[in-house]
């Protein structure tokens, strides 16, 4: 397969074999391999395969490249006139995922 539409973390990602990709936080370690069943499509030479909602069968392994966290996003809440400030950050953690196969049933 040339590509493959997976879910995870409540996302939808277009991935392709050996692409690196980041993603929400999985409890994995470096190294370690994860298996994806939520395959929403499947793209190659053959046509598009659309699942209803998943394509059975189908499977994406990834490799655990590193865990990470992401930008700081600040969170600031003001009312005006009222001396009222509230200032917060946030990094939200990611994992960083190298996709190794495709595979179709």
């Amino acid at each position: 397969m040339t590509f493959a539409v997976i879910r995870t973390g409540g996302k939808q990602y277009r991935v392709t074999p050996n692409a690196v990709l980041t993603v929400e936080k999985l409890e994995a370690e470096p190294g370690a391999t994860i298996t994806f069943h939520d395959v929403l499509a499947l793209g190659g030479e053959g046509g598009l395969t659309l699942g209803a909602p998943t394509v059975p069968g189908a499977s994406v392994t990834a490799t655990v490249v590193e865990q990470t966290r992401g930008p700081k996003v600040i969170i600031l809440k003001k009312k005006r006139r009222q001396n009222y400030r509230r200032k917060r950050g946030h990094r939200q953690d990611l994992t960083v995922l190298r996709i190794a196969e495709i595979a179709a049933a």
